[in-house]
């Protein structure tokens, strides 16, 4: 049986730079977005949260902090994961990151 966090126990989100990923870890597992940069584009590949965790917005808490670190870095944002591609198609603040052209 998993430890879940508590409701109110705020998500930390960790940038770990030489696995090219967003991670938070909640107890013993990681749900993490992973990403390529290319050209100043961050590629989000993939988003990946254990099962006994889905449903409680840690997925967003990733893309969000990845989308967040694209825009302080200058970078567009080509959501190739399903969930960022929803993720960013459900928020119009993010288009803007997205390069010219993209079609959801």
């Amino acid at each position: 049986m998993h430890n879940a966090p508590m409701a109110d126990t705020p998500l930390t989100i960790a940038h770990n730079v030489d696995r090219h990923r967003f991670e938070a870890t909640i107890g013993d597992e990681t749900a993490r977005a992973e990403y390529a940069i290319s050209r100043g584009v961050m590629h989000v590949r993939h988003t990946e949260v254990p099962p006994a965790f889905q449903g409680r917005g840690i997925a967003a808490g990733l893309v969000r902090a990845a989308i967040a670190y694209a825009r302080e870095k200058g970078l567009r944002v080509v959501p190739d994961c399903p969930y960022a591609r929803s993720y960013m198609q459900r928020h119009p603040d993010t288009h803007a990151l997205l390069p010219d052209h993209f079609e959801f």
